[in-house]
């Protein structure tokens, strides 16, 4: 039982009957949000009995089932040969860059040619720090000029992806919500100049947001949704949390599923979205 659920099953076993404030609490406190704490306490005190700490993780199990998405296809190569475009976007903090990384790999290890974009260009430390993960897990990485256009960096890297006959290009970009008009700018040229050599790039927009920051990360994903509509979510620092639940309340709210999470330092600690291995291991 994952770290969430074990400390919920923990605290009411231990207790000769359930104090509903505190289980309120308990589930607002794992970022499930108020919607969705009040259905679950409102389907348990319906029962009208006692109840034991294995039907509150059950029930809780079951409306976040029914609330995140079936299991998503993983991307896979364009037939017309042309790169799939994934967009990476997120605030800086949030794992961003070393989950465009971890991605590039994932991909690459099931058989596919994978490029890297650095086009989070006002951060110097992102650029190099995604030259230094594509040395080490060799793959190759597109950089401008210091303080470079992002487009122009991404215009680059797409032109590369297409000459080599790429499978996928990863576009780590803007790393800041400065003010919405300036994100919207800039995804919004990004999104334009991609589509000058191919008119359906990009072709996927991963938000990436640190499951342990909560409602910021709601805040995160509804700014990024209006300047650059996002298809999914990369959720990190998974590994032990227990605040997963963030993913349900984005889904819930905004309609973006999560698509990969990001389960602890190492390159290989990612993996694609599972639902029902998501709500028995790891919220």
């Amino acid at each position: 039982m994952a770290g969430f659920f074990k400390s919920l099953f923990n605290k009411i076993t231990n207790r000769a009957e359930i104090d509903w404030d505190d289980l309120e609490a308990d589930l607002v406190s794992a970022d499930l949000g108020i919607r969705l704490s009040t259905a679950i306490l409102d389907e348990l005190r319906d029962l009208g009995r006692e109840i034991s700490a294995d039907e509150v993780v059950e029930t809780t199990r079951r409306h976040l089932a029914k609330r995140l998405p079936a299991d998503s296809l993983p991307p896979a190569p364009r037939t017309d040969g042309k790169p799939f475009v994934i967009l990476v976007v997120g605030v800086n903090g949030t794992g961003k860059t070393t989950s465009s990384a971890k991605l590039g790999l994932w991909l690459k290890n099931r058989g596919h040619s994978v490029i890297l974009a650095a086009a989070d260009t006002f951060r110097a430390a992102a650029v190099e720090q995604l030259q230094r993960w594509g040395d080490r897990l060799n793959l190759p990485v597109v950089k401008g000029s210091p303080n470079a256009d992002p487009s122009s960096v991404c215009f680059s890297a797409h032109q590369k992806a297409i000459a080599a006959h790429t499978d996928f290009l990863i576009c780590d970009t803007a790393g800041r919500i400065h003010t919405r008009h300036n994100l919207m700018e800039e995804l919004g040229k990004i999104r334009r100049t991609l589509a000058k050599q191919d008119e359906t790039a990009p072709h996927l927009t991963l938000l990436v947001v640190d499951a342990t920051t909560g409602s910021n990360a709601l805040n995160q994903a509804k700014e990024f949704h209006k300047a650059s509509p996002l298809d999914g979510l990369i959720v990190t620092k998974l590994d032990g949390s227990g605040k997963g639940g963030i993913a349900v309340t984005i889904h819930d709210q905004l309609g973006i599923a999560p698509r990969f999470i990001g389960t602890g330092e190492e390159p290989e600690a990612f993996a694609i979205f599972e639902k029902e291995r998501f709500v028995q291991e790891v919220l």
